[in-house]
């Protein structure tokens, strides 16, 4: 899509999304006062960033990084005696632009102290339901996923790319594959609304992992749009250690820029991260299918091509 040079001045919504967003945040706000959840505002700009070789994150002149997501101060925040918290703002990913993708996109992030992510799907469909009308909603596991539609166990690599390959993806990352075949599957679910729960090992980013391997994860499709990712938060720091090291090495050999592991993230998970359970939902593209958009653009005041 491009805009020509004369009307990208005008915003990329109508007045009415304008309005229609207005109300909705206005909501979120309703829904966690409700519950006694504090509102909090962490930095949009950090000395550190996220390690996970999927995200590409934004430099800024000083060293600095426009946050991918306000995870790192929160947890901070946590282990420093705050209660149940959530923040509504601003997030940015290098180069994630497209019909439902902005570089800089608005996130509803929340974390519940003493809470499973079993527990923390009921409420992320309980704001969804306040947001977008009620709704009917399954619970499908990631391996469920691959074997019912494709006939592939998640254990199985070489299958998995292959079966990948056949949908037209090229190239041999695992992880990415396996993702494409359960969008494709998730689709073909008879309901709207699908928790997508028990992610492998290897995909369990901060999350922790259950006694049979798998990573306490879930992810929110809405009408085969993806809009909320949750974990039961990893709590220990060795093993967020760990992972940060194994991250850093999947860069190296993916020639990615390296990124240092934040010290205070793990200084705060040392000193004691409480037992909680944490999401982030995309506001952008749930304002997008209250308002029934074909894009995320329409849900924005000024899109990536307009700013």
């Amino acid at each position: 899509m491009t805009v020509g040079a004369g009307s990208r001045w005008r915003p990329s919504c109508a007045v009415d999304a304008l309005r229609a967003r207005a109300e909705m945040l206005a909501a979120v706000r309703r829904f966690f006062a409700a519950r006694d959840v504090l509102e909090v505002q962490t930095p949009l700009v950090g000395r550190h960033t996220a390690t996970d070789p999927a995200i590409d994150s934004v430099r800024v002149a000083d060293g600095g990084f426009l946050q991918t997501s306000p995870e790192h101060h929160m947890k901070r925040l946590l282990a420093a005696g705050a209660p149940s918290i959530y923040q509504i703002g601003p997030a940015f990913r290098r180069g994630e632009a497209g019909r439902w993708h902005n570089p800089e996109f608005t996130l509803v992030e929340w974390y519940r102290l003493g809470c499973n992510a079993e527990r923390l799907m009921d409420e992320v469909a309980e704001l969804v339901d306040a947001l977008l009308g009620a709704g009917r909603y399954q619970r499908r596991t990631y391996a469920a996923l691959l074997q019912e539609r494709f006939g592939v166990d998640v254990d199985n690599k070489r299958a998995i790319v292959a079966a990948a390959r056949a949908l037209g993806l090229q190239g041999d990352d695992v992880g990415d594959a396996a993702d494409l075949l359960v969008a494709d599957a998730v689709a073909g679910v008879d309901a709207e609304r699908v928790f997508i729960t028990a992610y492998p090992a290897e995909q369990a980013a901060l999350a922790r992992c259950n006694a049979d391997g798998t990573a306490a994860r879930f992810e929110l499709v809405v009408r085969g749009l993806e809009v909320a990712n949750g974990y039961d938060e990893l709590t220990d720091a060795d093993e967020l250690r760990a992972r940060m090291a194994a991250d850093a090495e999947r860069r190296r050999t993916k020639n990615l820029p390296p990124v240092v592991p934040d010290a205070a993230l793990l200084a705060a998970q040392r000193h004691g991260l409480p037992a909680c359970a944490g999401v982030a939902l995309g506001f952008d593209r749930i304002v997008a299918l209250r308002l029934g958009a074909q894009s995320v653009a329409e849900a924005l005041a000024f899109d990536w091509l307009r700013a």
